[in-house]
């Protein structure tokens, strides 16, 4: 089965062009599809008319449910493209129209793009809650607290001679401008969680040259990604594999082995090595002697769990760590990629690791640019609860906030965002 969707002024005439008349709204009928030029069949379909605004888009819908064969599809697309005002939709219209029409707001654009792209159970439930509103629901409501105090403030600059007005509204604007700064503060403590959710968790592979990291990494993606040979150096820059490890975005990076090297390109890829393990979630450091990392690994940020490898080629250690891996006292883990001794024990820690840094609810906030518009918006909040400040000052830091609330809904000040957001989408979304 193949599905069609049109929306726009045009789908009342296309549908009776066509599918021989209006169907009953919001009701799947089934039509004989006709080709207008010649009355030949098309198809005999599935046809569902939905009349805005009470649609996706906020304008008349039609849904087409046809049979899936290429000829059928071709055969309908080309009717329906002959018709006067119908063309192809660009990538993500029916989203921007959606936007245009106020049906969504852009954190639900977002929610929606997300949920596109979801390739994990968290990512989807996440994206669901930023397509359901959820941050957008508590922007209105700061909103409405900052138009309050806006009111106030600007009701005491102009009516100050009036008996109504109140002598001061400093308290009552201090109140309202505190418990904004309070809530926004603790969405924004949890924005770091949202976006790695929504990007991946990031585990970097290191270790020496021939320590098995190569082969750990097409074990744990159970494909060929990286060339495995007994000759060192073989893997000059990252490699990356993404997984799904208990419902979380893991990206895994296979990294140059480090030694003293003379060679140029060996050595760039020992350069990115470095800087790579200084921005993941976790370094895994491999090594078949079971030796500790070097300083400037363990000291470079991310917690490293020490691995031992290739053990199927050795005795097993008699003094294998217990416990939760600590990354310096010696091998945590103790494995056979080629075996499969140990991995199962290895993938358990990393999910467990990887759900404690995890929020135990969907994140609101789950893009850099929703994290900025919200710092935008603290700092004048903050700048706006000084009790010392002349009324007039007070005034531009609260409207630089709801600007900044403006933006994040995607409401003013964003046309030059709008395209990147939407070219995202696939053609009919």
């Amino acid at each position: 089965m193949a599905v069609i969707r049109a929306s726009g002024p045009g789908i009342r005439f296309g549908l009776e062009s066509i599918a021989g008349g209006l169907p009953a709204p919001r009701r799947a009928s089934l039509r004989s599809l006709r080709d207008p030029a010649d009355g030949s069949l098309i198809d005999q379909a599935i046809v569902i008319f939905l009349p805005g605004p009470a649609s996706y888009t906020g304008e008349d819908c039609a849904e087409f449910q046809c049979h899936g064969s290429r000829a059928v599809v071709a055969a309908l697309l080309r009717c329906l493209d002959a018709l006067p005002g119908w063309r192809m939709a660009e990538p993500g219209e029916f989203t921007r129209r959606a936007f245009d029409n106020g049906r969504l707001d852009l954190t639900e654009v977002e929610g929606v793009a997300d949920l596109i792209s979801a390739e994990t159970d968290a990512q989807r439930r996440q994206a669901l809650r930023q397509m359901d509103g959820g941050l957008s629901e508590r922007a209105a409501g700061w909103r409405d607290q900052l138009l309050r105090a806006r009111a106030l403030v600007e009701a005491d600059l102009d009516f100050a001679d009036e008996d109504d007005v109140p002598d001061s509204v400093a308290a009552e604007v201090g109140d309202l401008v505190a418990a904004v700064e309070r809530q926004v503060s603790e969405v924004l403590a949890a924005s770091a969680h949202g976006e790695r959710i929504r990007d991946g968790f990031e585990v970097a592979l290191l270790g020496p040259p021939n320590a098995g990291k190569s082969t750990l990494l097409n074990t744990l993606s159970r494909r060929d990604v990286a060339i495995v040979t007994d000759v060192p150096g073989t893997t000059r820059d990252t490699l990356e594999v993404h997984l799904d490890l208990g419902g979380l975005p893991l990206t895994l990076i296979d990294t140059a082995g480090l030694r003293e090297t003379d060679e140029v390109v060996e050595a760039e890829g020992i350069r990115r090595t470095r800087r790579r393990a200084g921005t993941a979630d976790l370094v895994l450091w491999l090594d078949e002697t079971g030796r500790a990392p070097p300083d400037d690994i363990v000291s470079a940020g991310p917690p490293v769990w020490c691995v031992q490898t290739k053990i199927d080629r050795i005795a097993a250690s008699a003094s294998q760590a217990a416990g939760s891996p600590d990354g310096t006292s010696g091998p945590a883990f103790q494995l056979s990629a080629a075996t499969g001794a140990g991995i199962d024990t290895l993938l358990g820690a990393l999910t467990a690791h990887l759900l404690s840094l995890a929020p135990t609810t969907p994140a609101l906030v789950t893009r850099a640019r929703q994290r900025l518009c919200l710092e935008r918006l603290q700092a004048a909040l903050v700048s706006a609860g000084g009790d010392d400040l002349p009324l007039e000052i007070r005034a531009e830091h609260l409207r630089r906030g709801t600007d900044a609330l403006a933006s994040l809904t995607g409401r003013v000040g964003v046309e030059d965002i709008l395209g990147e957001i939407f070219s995202s989408f696939c053609i009919g979304k």
